[in-house]
Formats: C-alpha cells, structure tokens, sequence
C-alpha cells in the first residue's frame, strides 16, 4: 500500500502547496522577469524513476551559460556565475519550488533520493545506480538533508587545491550513495513525513544533528569530511 498511498499524498499536498505558495510564486516570477537574464524557469535533464531521464524545473538563478563556465555542473559556496535574487532563492531552497509541478505531473515524489545528472550519477557505485531509483526522486530526502552544506563543502575542497569534480566523486558521492542505500532499507510513510519535518528544521537550524537523534541507524560519516 506505500506506493500508492504515497501518490496520493503526492498529488494531494503538491496541488495544495501551489495553490497555497502562488502568493509567493508568482511575485518570484515578476521578480526573476525583471531581472538577472529574465529568465523565469531552468529545465534540466535528471535521471528518474527506474533510470530514466525527465526535466526536472527550477526557478533559474544562475546565468544562462554556467554549466559552460568554470565550475560546470557543480556550484561552490559564492559562486559567481548565480545571480543576485538567485543567491536568496537558493539559500532558502525557494528555487527547488517549482519541482512541484514534477511532482504533480508524477516525474518526482516529495520524498526520494534527489535526481541527478549523468555526470553526478557517475561516480556511484554499481549497487548504487542499479538501486537509487527503484523509488521515484525526491524534492527532499536524506541525502538532501545531511548534505545540505554540500557548496561549502565543495568550495572548502576547491580552496585547497582539489579539483570539484574530483572531490565531488570522493568525498560527497560515496557517503550520499551509502545515505540512499540507506532509505531504500527504511521506506515508509514514517520515513518520508519525518525527512520533511528535518528539511524544514535544518533551514532553520543549519547547524542541528537531530537528524542522527530521529534516524540513529543512518550511515557514520568515517572521516569521509
């Protein structure tokens, strides 16, 4: 019954989050017209449901040509190919509402292992690909929450001289792969309403580990960082 009952509450609370965020939505969209590159929206091809690709929508915050430009498809803390607004959405995960139509349409879940692209599905182990999405991506999961830091983790890497992609595929791949692996074991509707209650409260509370305190049983980082 999980799979099922979760499409309904996908249905049921993305309708219900766009009805009620418009009065936030629409000034964004005013907003992002009026400035940076008047870009509204950014599509990008994610791999999904059973490895299949769909575009997943983002409000657009970065210029038009970054996946182009020094840095590729990984973004660092102060980055400065995002604009301005694009700063302020990103850092209250504002960009990431636009997914909700993904969700809607049936592409994603609110809860699931985030989508990625090819370049970052990658560095997963053959387990990893082969199991990550047997459930559909999510908009927020378990490793969107313990790698909520990840451009400051990655710019820290940067700063000493490591390449982002390399670090990226040594440093953030194996712990986040072990971390889905881990919500594969731990599906449930239990599961999933306490991963939204934690992507609210670690935005407001970056620092807290209460993650660890709900989840005692997540992977140990090992020194991974």
């Amino acid at each position: 019954m999980y799979k099922p009952l979760k499409r309904f509450f996908d249905i049921l609370l993305s309708g219900l989050a766009i009805i009620m965020l418009s009065p936030l939505l629409v000034p964004v969209m005013i907003i992002l017209k009026c400035t940076g590159e008047h870009d509204i929206f950014y599509g990008q091809d994610r791999i999904g449901y059973k490895n299949k690709h769909f575009k997943i929508l983002k409000f657009a915050t970065m210029l038009r040509n970054s996946p182009n430009m020094a840095g590729g498809l990984h973004t660092t803390h102060g980055d400065p190919r995002v604009l301005p607004f694009g700063r302020f959405l990103r850092k209250t995960k504002i960009n990431e509402l636009p997914q909700l139509f993904n969700i809607f349409l049936g592409d994603m879940s609110i809860v699931g292992p985030r989508p990625l692209v090819d370049k970052t599905f990658a560095p997963y182990s053959d387990e990893v690909k082969a199991n990550i999405y047997n459930v559909k991506p999510g908009l927020t999961g378990i490793g969107s929450v313990v790698f909520r830091d990840e451009e400051t983790l990655l710019s820290e890497c940067a700063k000493k001289g490591m390449d982002i992609d390399e670090a990226y595929a040594k440093i953030v791949s194996p712990y986040k792969g072990a971390l889905e692996m881990w919500y594969q074991k731990h599906i449930g509707l239990w599961t999933d309403a306490m991963l939204i209650f934690l992507t609210a409260w670690v935005i407001l509370f970056p620092k807290s580990k209460l993650m660890n305190r709900v989840f005692p049983s997540l992977p140990k980082r090992d020194g991974i960082y």
